[in-house]
């Protein structure tokens, strides 16, 4: 196909999967952003990413629509116009969900070719194979820009209803750099990690100080939804190696990889570097055949029960509900799995506690008191699994910054007075 023929493929009433993150199809949506008009009745389904996805589906025509999984600054203006439907689910969810909701008249992709011409997957695998379950035809956009990851399942070319071939680069997301504060809460973090561990983090300054901490560490595991810069650093220091896994052993387990242009160029030499769906990356079952699984994600704040809320600040939703809780819930049930929140003690400056008495009205639960084993600050560790309520609430008091720990402490004891 050429550009100027996408828009001929949409008709109203379609409901069109395009993949997000770094595998985003952008020379297909840029020919359709070429004829707006051809969006009319159209619903786009995304799980769009902060930084990596800049296209507002909904935005192209006022008879356009879109359902998100994550919110981002770019449909922001048509979330509050109210052609966005934001549906909080965790990632596992999310794939059932796409596996058996309303099909997709069309399912769009990013292939690359590999070192034989076979077509492979882009750095971004997490929801496509239920779409494209759950498709009818699908639209192939061939990237000759970069080379697919090794790990990246093959496309069969006889799947493919229409091809288009482009050449771009991907989105980058840089390193972050980290900071004295950051860097403190990686160590605390690190210390608690054994070796032979099989980790999971997210993005963010924090847990790529955590990896940064690791690097003294040996036989780590990876089995999560994402791969960094940093992650990669730790496989190629062999500090990552997968010796220990009882279940994918010497394999490194993601759903997506998030970083530079060296990354991704790195990838398409690392066969050991597996791209696997949610269903398998984000699954209960699977997580608990990994010994010492380790979850390690962070939150916007936490009240004195442990409630953790990470998509929300002030009843405004900011994120998404993504795939922490999934990987909280995982870790419950590894033989010494363990699951850690980690965030600094303070936002805005240290005007602001990140550890709250009670998370506010309208704020959103994201991860229930339950499912969280410990907190971690700069200021310490604040272990809560198997404690009372009165001992969490203390242990929480503690790693506050001490600003604010007599406020906190006084409204606990009103708060339990209420109990």
């Amino acid at each position: 196909m050429t550009p100027e023929q996408v828009p001929d493929l949409l008709r109203p009433g379609m409901r069109v999967f395009v993949p997000g993150a770094s595998n985003e199809p952008s020379a297909l949506l840029e020919a359709i952003a070429a004829r707006p008009e051809a969006a009319a009745g159209i619903t786009f389904v995304q799980f769009p990413l902060p930084g990596m996805n800049r296209f507002d589906f909904a935005g192209w025509h006022a008879e356009a629509r879109m359902e998100s999984f994550f919110l981002s600054g770019s449909i922001r203006g048509s979330f509050e116009a109210g052609r966005v439907d934001f549906l909080p689910m965790h990632m596992r969810r999310v794939y059932g969900h796409l596996a058996t909701c309303r099909s997709f008249d069309l399912v769009l992709v990013q292939l690359g070719r590999d070192g034989n011409g076979d077509f492979r997957h882009g750095p971004n695998l997490d929801f496509l194979e239920a779409a494209l379950g759950n498709g009818r035809r699908i639209i192939a956009e061939v990237n000759a820009a970069f080379t697919p990851p090794a790990g990246a399942p093959r496309m069969p070319e006889d799947a493919i209803h229409h091809l288009l071939e482009s050449e771009h680069a991907l989105p980058e997301l840089p390193p972050p750099e980290l900071d004295s504060v950051s860097r403190m809460i990686g160590a605390e973090v690190a210390a608690l990690i054994p070796d032979g561990a099989c980790i999971q983090t997210g993005i963010g300054s924090i847990p790529a100080a955590v990896l940064a901490a690791l690097h003294e560490h040996n036989d780590l595991g990876l089995h999560g939804g994402l791969i960094d810069d940093a992650g990669l650093a730790l496989i190629e220091r062999g500090v990552l190696t997968g010796a220990r896994k009882a279940i994918d052993r010497h394999l490194h387990i993601t759903g997506m990889a998030l970083g530079t242009t060296g990354l991704y160029d790195r990838l398409a030499e690392c066969p050991e570097v597996v791209f696997r769906p949610a269903r398998y990356t984000h699954e209960v079952g699977v997580i608990a055949e990994l010994e010492n699984f380790v979850s390690i994600n962070s939150a916007v704040e936490v009240d004195l029960l442990g409630q953790v809320s990470a998509e929300m600040v002030g009843g405004r939703q900011i994120s998404g509900t993504g795939g922490s809780v999934d990987f909280m819930r995982g870790a419950a049930t590894s033989p010494g799995g363990r699951s850690i929140v980690a965030m600094t003690a303070t936002a805005k400056g240290g005007s602001l506690s990140r550890i709250v008495p009670a998370l506010a009205s309208g704020t959103a639960v994201t991860a229930a008191r339950t499912d969280v084993d410990c907190v971690v600050t700069e200021y310490g560790v604040a272990e809560l699994r198997g404690r009372s309520v009165d001992a969490r609430a203390r242990a929480l008091i503690r790693i506050a910054a001490p600003a604010f720990r007599d406020e906190l402490t006084a409204a606990w004891q009103e708060r339990r007075r209420r109990m």
